[in-house]
């Protein structure tokens, strides 16, 4: 006669190797995800960090400034004027002939489009080929209202025109979008930027890549930008850079 209690014994331990070999290959495969998703995230902070120094400027419809930081009294952060220099001359290089400006809330005189705007007429840039695309409070936005004003103009293609870490995001916005857009960074030597600062931004800007491929739409979206661009007005993304810096 067959001892039941033992052959419960079998099955159970049969059932117990089975979920250990289980258990090992969950754990073999989160681990290699987790390598795989580093590897990633370290392979597009490069792809951030090369895209932007070559200059890819060519014949387009119109050169788009994304918008940028503006000091008290209306003048244009350290980002905003190079950007803006630039776009003022592949304008009268003959690239494209009008340019957008964007960044801030509509309306405002003292949003980075109008100073982008005010700033490039001053520099001799006539009115008439600048159009202010204020109403925008992150690059996602700024990309939005600049092609909204593209196609009231019928047009397809642009010059895109920021630091050279933020390039890539913006064309790859410009191009889910439907345009054909070309970079063309700031004279910014990205190899002088320190190495933590560096790091930082092309984290930065690789971690907003992956968020806007996974929510390009929608709430979820919309509060992980704010999220984010609190936690940097707190100053907590400058304190690890600088820590990581000291470390090193």
């Amino acid at each position: 006669m067959v001892d039941i209690s033992e052959e419960n014994g079998r099955a159970l331990g049969g059932a117990g190797r089975a979920l250990r070999l289980v258990g090992r290959w969950l754990i073999r495969a989160i681990i290699f995800f987790l390598i795989a998703s580093l590897v990633g995230f370290g392979v597009l902070c490069a792809a951030v960090d090369w895209f932007g120094r070559r200059d890819q400027a060519r014949p387009a419809d119109v050169i788009v400034v994304l918008g940028a930081q503006v000091l008290p009294g209306g003048t244009p952060g350290p980002d905003l004027l190079p950007r803006t220099e630039k776009a003022v001359r592949l304008y009268q290089e003959g690239w494209a002939p009008a340019i957008i400006t964007t960044g801030g809330y509509a309306g405002d005189p003292y949003s980075a489009a109008a100073v982008a705007g005010r700033t490039a007429a001053a520099m001799g840039v006539p009115w008439e080929a600048i159009l202010v695309a204020a109403g925008s409070n992150n690059t996602r936005e700024d990309v939005r209202r600049a092609v909204s004003m593209m196609r009231e103009h019928g047009w397809q293609r642009a010059l895109v025109v920021s630091h050279p870490l933020h390039l890539l995001r913006g064309i790859l916005l410009f191009r889910r979008a439907g345009v054909e857009a070309f970079p063309s960074p700031t004279s910014t030597e990205v190899q002088n930027i320190p190495v933590h600062w560096r790091a930082y931004y092309a984290a930065r800007e690789a971690g907003l890549i992956i968020l806007d491929v996974m929510y390009p739409e929608g709430e979820i979206g919309v509060w992980a930008y704010r999220l984010w661009y609190w936690l940097e007005s707190t100053g907590i993304p400058g304190f690890v850079a600088r820590l990581w810096r000291s470390l090193g």
